[in-house]
C-alpha cells in the first residue's frame, strides 16, 4: 500500500491530523483537506486511489462530495461519520460511496477498512467463484439472463444491448449472484464475498447496494427472499 495515495476530508483539526500521521505511518500518501470544496479540488488534481469522506463537513458536505466524485470516477469511497444514524448512511451508500466507518473509529479498523476496499478494486473479477460453471453464455462467451449480458472477462455489462455502468463494488456484487443464479445469498454471505468483512458488518451496505444495482439492470432481476436474502433469476 505504500504507493496508495488517500484523499481524506475532514474538518477537525485533531481528527484530520492524527488520522493523517497514522494513515501514513501504514504507508499511505495522503491528502488532508479541512472542507468539501478543497475536496473536490484536491480530488481533480491528484485523483487518488481513494476517498475517505467525512459527512458533516463545511462548504460542500460529503454527501454531495461523494455524488460530485462519483460522477466522474469509480474511485472507491468511504464516508466517516460521527453518528450510526440510518439517515447518514444510507444517504452516503446511495450517493456511491462503497462503505462507510463511524467514529470515533480505531485506526487499525479504518486501515483494515480501506484495504479491504482497495481489494475489491484491485480484483474486481475475484472471489465470485466461476460464472461459466453456472451462467448461460453465448458465442462470445457472455453470460446471458434475459436481457443481461454479462462479460466476466471484460468486466463489461449490457441490458438490452445498451452498456450498464457498474462500480467495481457493483460489479463484483453481480459476479457473485451470476455465479448461483436462482440460489438464495444471506446478507452475511454478500459481506464476507464482496465486502471481504471477516467479521460483522453492516447489512444495510448491502441492502443499499442491492437497490442501486437493481436500478441499473432491472427492479425484476434480482429477487429478495424475505428473512434469508438475495438471489439472481436464472
Amino acid at each position: 500500500m505504500a504507493d496508495t495515495h488517500v484523499l481524506f476530508v475532514e474538518d477537525d483539526d485533531v481528527i484530520r491530523e492524527a488520522t493523517q500521521l497514522a494513515l501514513e505511518r501504514d504507508g499511505f500518501t495522503v491528502t488532508a483537506m479541512p472542507d468539501g470544496l478543497k475536496g473536490l479540488e484536491a480530488f481533480r488534481t491528484n485523483r487518488p486511489d481513494i476517498a475517505l469522506l467525512d459527512v458533516m463537513v463545511p462548504g460542500l458536505d460529503g454527501v454531495s462530495l461523494c455524488r460530485r466524485i462519483r460522477d466522474e470516477s469509480t474511485v472507491p469511497v468511504i464516508m466517516l461519520s460521527a453518528r450510526a444514524d440510518s439517515i447518514d448512511v444510507v444517504l452516503g451508500l446511495e450517493a456511491g460511496a462503497d462503505d462507510y466507518v463511524t467514529k470515533p473509529f480505531d485506526g487499525a479498523v479504518l486501515v483494515a477498512r480501506i484495504r479491504a476496499v482497495l481489494r475489491r478494486f484491485g480484483h474486481a473479477s475475484g472471489g465470485a467463484g466461476d460464472p461459466a460453471a453456472t451462467g448461460q453464455r453465448d458465442q462470445g462467451g457472455v453470460l446471458v439472463f434475459g436481457e443481461l449480458e454479462i462479460d466476466t472477462e471484460g468486466m463489461e455489462v449490457r441490458r438490452g444491448g445498451k452498456p450498464v455502468g457498474l462500480t467495481p463494488t457493483e460489479m463484483r456484487l453481480l459476479l457473485e449472484f451470476s455465479s448461483t443464479p436462482g440460489t438464495v445469498l444471506s446478507r452475511d454471505k454478500l459481506l464476507e464475498r464482496v465486502w471481504d468483512y471477516g467479521w460483522g458488518g453492516d447489512t444495510r451496505v448491502v441492502d443499499v447496494h442491492v437497490q442501486r444495482l437493481r436500478t441499473k439492470i432491472g427492479q425484476d432481476r434480482i429477487e429478495t427472499v424475505r428473512g434469508f436474502g438475495y438471489k439472481l433469476k436464472a
